[in-house]
């Protein structure tokens, strides 16, 4: 069982993004690294810290449920488009890690779905 991401347009042949729980977790975990944040610590993920106490447009992403919960708006995937692509533009010279190149390939597919999203005007539902 896991999780995809996909445009609410109702179109099944629109691109998708999808994960075990695992993998998702841990791909969150890179990205709140990436912010300069370790998921673990805030509050919903075993730690006491609050969202408000970071900076980042990636929060939507980061502090939502597995499954379920609200869709992200195309207003949001525009607000953490920019600091995705950064991400993959900071890491993909760190080397040649699998690990990595597989963060990177979720975060390519991540922002394929955004984008199209962005351009149908529709959100990204979690299922």
């Amino acid at each position: 069982m896991g999780l995809v991401l996909f445009p609410g347009d109702d179109d099944v042949t629109s691109p998708d993004v999808s994960w075990s729980y695992t993998g998702f977790h841990m791909f969150r975990e890179w990205l709140a690294q990436a912010e300069g944040f370790t998921l673990s610590e805030m509050h919903g993920f075993d730690g006491d810290r609050s969202w408000s106490s970071v900076s980042t447009t990636l929060a939507p992403l980061l502090d939502h449920p597995d499954d379920g919960g609200p869709d992200l708006a195309p207003a949001q995937c525009a607000a953490m488009l920019p600091r995705l692509e950064a991400i993959i533009d900071e890491r993909q010279h760190e080397g040649s890690d699998t690990v990595l190149a597989r963060r990177i390939d979720d975060t390519r597919q991540l922002i394929t779905v955004m984008k199209f999203c962005l351009d149908k005007d529709v959100e990204i539902i979690f299922g």
